[in-house]
């Protein structure tokens, strides 16, 4: 394979199990490309890969969504369905990719107009709660990254020593809405450097230091006259439009992928993925509003959004032979996600815990920790 051509392939591997601050899971890139036609002969795209995902996260959780047990315990966990198009292609100076996907929660993480679980806020009636039936939240997320190799762009291979493969730019977006009563609509942008390394058996290990800005946010708890602000001065203890703005700042994302090629020849079906992502602390949790506990603002912490294990077993192939490689994956994974949006899971915060009987107690609505499994589709 040309130098070229692992270049694509391990761009295209990195970026299938980004999907960095969330959010969506992307396991539906090309595992395996063809030989290229000699160079005076490449197309303009060498690769385009499109692919679909039906998963389903079993025990998710979103900051400000909970309910009582019967016993009095909190449950700040959801089953979510997740319906996923993912599009990737390489050029002969880099790869983009995209992905967008539909999330759809039960009742337990409600959509509009329930400001909580099975409940309006009545602001006709003093601010007080009114049981409601209303059905799960959902949202749609959408992210692309796109790459631009030092070694393609200057012709070198200057960008190549030991395991270190290339060294690229990296530029990105995301972006999402949602129907939930706080209606998040979110968008940030990133761009640094992208280190990818080699590791045995078809693998990679990439490592994006970035510059991480979520300039536009919204949240209906932190607007003025909403009846959840304790300090109702606009600029001080909420937002007049609930819009919010954070600073900029710092993100680390990873992620890697390998064969296991260690198997037996008539077991090797089976890979490994996975990918950590850290984004530092971005103002307070209602930016711009400044850094106050008395009225309810507090500062963000360092989020740590992973999915640290996948493990992928190619279907098509073990089925329909290596022609059809990765057309059809069947995997499982393990979530992690603490200081879920930058929200400290230890703050006593409307997104992180509830007061109960007089006194607040944590909901676990800032972390999840959840199994991930799914199906995904090369067409």
């Amino acid at each position: 394979m040309s130098s070229l051509r692992r270049t694509l392939a391990a761009a295209a591997l990195s970026l299938a199990t980004l999907v960095p601050a969330g959010y969506a899971a992307a396991a539906d890139l090309p595992y395996k490309v063809k030989a290229p036609p000699p160079p005076k002969d490449l197309p303009f795209f060498l690769v385009i890969d499109d692919r679909v995902t039906f998963s389903y996260i079993f025990t998710a959780a979103q900051p400000g969504a909970w309910s009582l047990n019967p016993n009095g315990t909190i449950n700040a966990k959801e089953a979510k369905q997740v319906y996923s198009f993912t599009h990737f292609d390489a050029w002969a100076y880099g790869t983009n990719f995209f992905t967008v996907s539909l999330y759809k929660s039960g009742k337990n993480d409600s959509a509009n107009p329930c400001t909580s679980t099975g409940a309006i806020t009545d602001p006709l009636n003093g601010f007080a709660t009114v049981a409601a039936s209303c059905a799960g939240a959902s949202e749609v997320y959408g992210l692309f990254r796109s790459t631009f190799g030092f070694n393609e762009i200057f012709n070198t291979k200057a960008f190549s020593m030991g395991p270190l493969h290339n060294v690229s730019f990296e530029v990105g977006m995301d972006a999402n809405t949602e129907n939930r009563y706080f209606g998040a609509a979110k968008r940030d942008v990133v761009a640094g450097l992208q280190f990818a390394f080699d590791l045995p058996y078809k693998g990679y290990f990439n490592l994006a230091p970035l510059v991480y800005w979520e300039y536009a946010n919204h949240d209906s708890y932190s607007q003025c006259g909403a009846g959840w602000t304790i300090n109702n001065i606009p600029g001080v203890g909420c937002n007049p439009d609930g819009n919010m703005r954070f600073k900029p700042t710092w993100a680390i994302e990873t992620n890697y992928y390998m064969d296991l090629g260690f198997l037996p020849e008539n077991m090797q079906f089976f890979s490994v993925s996975g990918r950590l992502a850290w984004y530092g602390p971005k103002g307070s949790d209602t930016a711009p509003l400044p850094n106050n506990p008395a009225n309810n603002v507090f500062p963000t912490k360092v989020e740590f959004n992973s999915e640290p294990i996948r493990l992928t077993f190619d279907a098509s192939k073990a089925f329909w032979g290596p022609k059809y490689s990765h057309f059809v994956d069947v995997w499982v994974a393990y979530r992690y996600w603490q200081n879920k949006f930058g929200e400290d899971h230890n703050a006593p915060s409307v997104a992180c815990s509830a007061t109960i009987g007089g006194v607040n107690r944590p909901t676990g609505a800032c972390t999840e920790s959840s199994l991930y499994s799914g199906i995904t589709v090369k067409f």
